[in-house]
């Protein structure tokens, strides 16, 4: 220890000790109390673990996308090397797009979905969100024993033997309707479309009451523009669930002509055959059954990848927000 000589008052001198051992470490942070755990930032630990996290997840959805790709996008030899699924790709072709796309059982498929998607989340979206504004209003009719009957039928269902002899009593077997009407509304979308128009503030509704508007009016004009976020989530569930669905149409569409993508993936995956009106070439495998099958996977999921992050920045604000009251 080194000794410092420093002037004070009168010109006297004082000696001082300096330290000369290691500096101390810099104060520990500490921990915001007002904030939750889950926000304060991460350490080193925590950051390295988080992005080994982000990577594993997104290989573990990227890996199989990719294998699927690149199979369909494969010739004869190149799948036989590989022995089934390609990781590697050797050959590009896009014989399996081409015959498939040519205006055949695919392409008509296709756009059955497409319309049965389109019709179908149009009309769920529109009665889920009637029916949601409706029971969120505190003085409208019987909407507590409504309310209670939707809940139960969240828990409790009929059964496929009553569904099936219900749609068949009423016509609709053979008809596009079947792959609409007996699921057009779902009870968890039309709850959080509820708790979310129960958040809006009543001043506003009870404002455009003063002013002499209507039901309608507040809907259409408050209700509506307020509620963007969460009606493109929910619009986004049925058109996935529309898209998706191929079990009515196994039950209900005899007829292959009218069967809707998913169907079409279904016969050509699950039970190894073309379907009727398919192309030679691909009846016939000229082209490769694996490269048709991965086509078709990737035909179905070209629509909701595009459609997903045009609706993605909506799903905090609309699921969290609808979800905060029941």
């Amino acid at each position: 220890m080194t000794v410092t000589e420093r002037t004070g008052a009168g010109g006297r001198r004082h000696g001082t000790a300096a330290p000369t051992g290691p500096p101390a470490p810099p104060p520990r942070r500490r921990r915001d109390e007002r904030r939750p755990v889950w926000e304060e930032e991460p350490g080193r630990v925590g950051q390295g673990l988080k992005g080994a996290t982000l990577v594993g997840v997104c290989l573990a959805i990227l890996g199989p996308l990719w294998v699927v790709i690149v199979t369909s996008l494969s010739d004869q030899r190149t799948i036989t090397d590989a022995g089934g699924l390609v990781i590697v790709p050797k050959t590009i072709t896009f014989r399996a797009y081409t015959e498939l796309l040519s205006g055949g059982t695919v392409t008509r498929a296709t756009l059955v979905s497409l319309a049965l998607t389109a019709v179908g989340t149009v009309i769920s979206t529109v009665v889920s969100v009637l029916c949601a504004y409706g029971l969120s209003r505190p003085g409208s009719f019987l909407h507590r024993p409504i309310l209670m009957v939707l809940l139960v039928t969240m828990f409790f269902n009929a059964g496929l033997i009553p569904t099936y002899l219900l749609v068949t009593g009423v016509g609709l077997e053979g008809s596009y309707w079947s792959m609409i009407l007996p699921g057009a509304v779902s009870v968890f979308n039309v709850l959080v479309l509820r708790a979310f128009f129960q958040n809006i503030a009543p001043e506003l509704i009870d404002s455009a009451r003063i002013d002499g508007a209507g039901d309608w009016r507040i809907l259409f004009r408050i209700v509506l523009p307020l509620s963007k976020a969460v009606i493109a989530v929910v619009s986004l569930f049925y058109a996935v669930g529309y898209w998706s669905q191929w079990f009515n149409a196994m039950l209900y569409l005899n007829d292959q002509d009218m069967w809707p993508l998913q169907m079409i993936l279904r016969q050509l995956v699950i039970k190894q055959q073309a379907p009727q009106g398919m192309s030679q070439m691909i009846s016939t495998q000229q082209i490769p059954g694996l490269a048709v099958q991965m086509a078709v996977m990737v035909l179905a999921l070209i629509p909701v990848a595009v459609l997903y992050p045009f609706v993605q920045k909506h799903f905090t604000k609309g699921m969290l927000t609808g979800a905060v009251k029941g």
